[in-house]
C-alpha cells in the first residue's frame, strides 16, 4: 500500500526538515572514536594488552581499572613505576577542615596521542543525490590528545579532544571531559563503590560504548534522530551515541572481580555535545547484572580468569536495561520555517523517550553482544488557515523507531580478530517510495546493514582494520530506481 504524506501547507517547512534530517543523519552520525591512554602504560610500565584484548575495547581487568578510578583494583601502589606528586602532607587530613585536604597529581604528564586514518571504496552513487568519489585514500580521521589519571584517593579525571578531524582545518572538539569521585557513599556508611559521581561532558553509561568502539563505523541505532519531515513538527537532534553535558551518579556491588549488579542515573542537557537548547533537562537510567560462569572456583575470585596462555576474561553473561526521557522544545521562529506573513507562535514541547535492553556473553576467545532499542517522540501538525496563516498546532501520529545491533568477535590469534555485525533500524518516517513520502533514507520502514571485518594488532598500540558494509536499498529522488551505498573501509590506528 502506498503511503501519502499528511498535508502541512508549507514547502519551506518540508525543505527545512528534510535538510536538517539529512544533515543530522549523515554528519552527526559519525562519532569520533577515542582509544585508551598510553600514559597508563608509562605509569605502570606495562603493555596496552593488560587492559585491552583489542584496544580500545576493555577486558575484565580494564573495566576493573576504570571503575577503580584508573588504579589497579588490588595493591595499586606496588605496581606504580611513576609515583604521584603529593599535594600536601598526610597530616592535613587530620586537621581538615582547618586545612586544605591533601591530594595528588600524576608524577609524569598523563597525556597520550592517537592518530587514525581510513581509506574507503564505495559503490557508485547516482548523481541525483550528489557526487561521491568512489575512492578516498587514507583520510586523516582524527588526531586526538588524551589525558586521564588519578587525582588522589577517590578522584579521577578524563579529557579527550580531537585537535583535528577529517583533515586540515576541519571541525574538531571535546569528546569526554569529566571529573569522577569514587565511593562517596563511604562517608555515609554505604558498601564500597555503591555510590560514585561524575560531572562534565561525557558519553552516557551506554551498554556498549560508541566513543571507544573497535568498529570503523558507528552503530546505526545510536545515530538515529527523530525527524518527522512532512509528517509533523518533530525535529529532535538527540542521538544516543553522542556525549552529553551533565552529572551522573552510579555504582556497583564490588565483589573483587566486579561481577554483580551495576546502576547509573544521569541528568543531562539533552542537546548532544552542544550548548543547551532548552531549560528542561533529560534523565537517563541504566541497570545491569553480570553473572560469572567460570567453573573453576579459584578463577571466579580473581579479576581475570587464568588460562593456558595467561590471564583472560571470565566466561560470563551480562544482562541490562536502560531508559531515557526528555522534553524536546521547538521554537517556530528558529526550528520551523513559517509561511510569510505568519505571526509568531508559542514554542512547542514534545516529550520523548528511549528504552531498551542489552546482553553480553563471553566465552574464551569468543564474545557475542547486542542491543535493542525503541524510540518515541510526540508530534504535532500545523493548523493552517487562509492558505498560509498558521493558527496553532494539533496532535499528530508520534514519530517512532526501533532497532538495534548484534555483533560477534572471535580471536583467531591474540593479534587477529574476526568481526561480524548486523545493524537494523525500523523507522516509518524514513520510508520513501517514488520520491513521494518520508525522509528518503530507504524504500521501506526498515534499514539493515551487514558488516563483516577483520582486525590485526600489529603491535599492542598499532592496529590495522578492514570492514565491509552491505547496506539497505535507497530510492533515487524523483525516480522509481533504487541503489545500495555499499562500501569498504580500511584504516590504521595507533596511540603513543
Amino acid at each position: 500500500m502506498t503511503r501519502q504524506p499528511s498535508p502541512i501547507g508549507s514547502a519551506s517547512l518540508l525543505a527545512t526538515t528534510l535538510g536538517t534530517g539529512f544533515f543530522l543523519w549523515l554528519i552527526l552520525g559519525s562519532v569520533p572514536r577515542t582509544p585508551a591512554i598510553p600514559a597508563f602504560a608509562r605509569k605502570y610500565q606495562t603493555s596496552c594488552t593488560t587492559c585491552h584484548n583489542n584496544y580500545p575495547e576493555l577486558n575484565d581487568f580494564g573495566e576493573a581499572f576504570k571503575k577503580n578510578g584508573f588504579k589497579f583494583p588490588k595493591d595499586d601502589e606496588t605496581f606504580v613505576k611513576e609515583p604521584p606528586v603529593m599535594l600536601g602532607a598526610k597530616a592535613q587530613k587530620e586537621v581538615f577542615p582547618k586545612a586544605v585536604y591533601p591530594g595528588e597529581i600524576p608524577g609524569g604528564i598523563p597525556i597520550g596521542f592517537r592518530y587514525s586514518g581510513v581509506a574507503t571504496y564505495n559503490s557508485k552513487q547516482p548523481l541525483a543525490i550528489g557526487y561521491l568519489p568512489r575512492t578516498d585514500l587514507f583520510v586523516p580521521n582524527t588526531f586526538t590528545i588524551i589525558a586521564a589519571g588519578s587525582l588522589g584517593e577517590r578522584l579521577s579525571f578524563w579529557v579527550d579532544n580531537d585537535i583535528s578531524a577529517g583533515g586540515a582545518d576541519a571541525a574538531a572538539g571535546l569528546g569526554d571531559g569529566y571529573l569522577r569521585v569514587n565511593d562517596i557513599g563511604h562517608y555515609v556508611g554505604l558498601p564500597k563503590d555503591l555510590l560514585n559521581v561524575r560531572m562534565g561532558q561525557f558519553e552516557l553509561d551506554l551498554p556498549f560504548t560508541q566513543a571507544r568502539s573497535i568498529d570503523l563505523t558507528s552503530y546505526d541505532i545510536y545515530s538515529q534522530a527523530s525527524i518527522a519531515g512532512v509528517l509533523g513538527t518533530t525535529n529532535n537532534p538527540f542521538m544516543f551515541g553522542i556525549p552529553q553535558r551533565g552529572i551522573e551518579i552510579g555504582g556497583y556491588s564490588n565483589k573483587g572481580n566486579f561481577e554483580g549488579f551495576e546502576w547509573s542515573a544521569a541528568v543531562v542537557d539533552g542537546s548532544n555535545n552542544g550548548v543547551a537548547l532548552r531549560n528542561s533537562k533529560d534523565i537517563y537510567v541504566r541497570v545491569s547484572q553480570r553473572f560469572n560462569l567460570e567453573r573453576d572456583s579459584e578463577s571466579r575470585k580473581e579479576v581475570q580468569a587464568a588460562g593456558p596462555t595467561g590471564p583472560r576474561d571470565h566466561t560470563s553473561l551480562r544482562l541490562g536495561a536502560f531508559y531515557y526521557y526528555g522534553r524536546n522544545a521547538l521554537f517556530p521562529s528558529g526550528t520551523i520555517t513559517l509561511p510569510s506573513g505568519t505571526s509568531p507562535i508559542a514554542d512547542i514541547h514534545e516529550p520523548f523517550y528511549r528504552f531498551g535492553g542489552d546482553f553480553l556473553f563471553k566465552y574464551r576467545q569468543f564474545e557475542l553482544y547486542g542491543l535493542g532499542m525503541y524510540g518515541h517522540d510526540e508530534n504535532h501538525m500545523l493548523v493552517i488557515q487562509n492558505g498560509d496563516t498558521v493558527t496553532g498546532f494539533l496532535p499528530a501520529a508520534p514519530v517512532t523507531f526501533s532497532g538495534g545491533f548484534a555483533q560477534a568477535n572471535y580471536w583467531i590469534y591474540p593479534w587477529m580478530i574476526a568481526i561480524m555485525r548486523y545493524d537494523l533500524v525500523n523507522s516509518p518516517t524514513d520510508y520513501q517510495t517514488g520520491g513521494a513520502a518520508g525522509n528518503g533514507f530507504s524504500i521501506s520502514d526498515t534499514r539493515s546493514r551487514i558488516s563483516p571485518g577483520i582486525q590485526f594488532l600489529i603491535r599492542a598500540n598499532i592496529k590495522w582494520a578492514f570492514e565491509y558494509q552491505h547496506r539497505w536499498q535507497q530510492p533515487i529522488p524523483n525516480s522509481t530506481e533504487l541503489f545500495r551505498l555499499n562500501g569498504f573501509e580500511t584504516g590504521f590506528d595507533y596511540s603513543f
